[in-house]
């Protein structure tokens, strides 16, 4: 995580987008809890800020994520229920049924 592809015909801003999709899919970014920060993206990826804006704004745009002004950007509560990523796997069913 942190490199971008300057040769690949991906632009930054969607790269660095996937990474973040990647990591919601995984579960490390988990809903309702915030993204890195405009400056910890910065950092981590070598970009300028304008690249690191349109990254949260095309995830915004696709429904991953929300903003809080002056707050920072969060994972979205309804990810599942819009189909955007697949539900957590479901705990080892109970039997439901006795052994009498």
């Amino acid at each position: 995580m942190g490199e971008i592809d300057y040769g690949s015909y991906i632009p930054p801003y969607q790269q660095i987008a996937a990474e973040i999709v990647a990591d919601i899919k995984r579960g490390t970014l988990q809903p309702g809890r915030a993204i890195p920060s405009e400056p910890q993206l910065v950092q981590r990826y070598g970009v300028a800020r304008a690249t690191v804006r349109r990254t949260v704004a095309y995830l915004r745009d696709q429904g991953y994520v929300f903003t809080i002004p002056h707050r920072g950007s969060y994972v979205a509560l309804d990810l599942v229920e819009r189909g955007l990523i697949d539900p957590p796997p479901a705990d080892e069913p109970e039997s439901g049924g006795s052994d009498d």
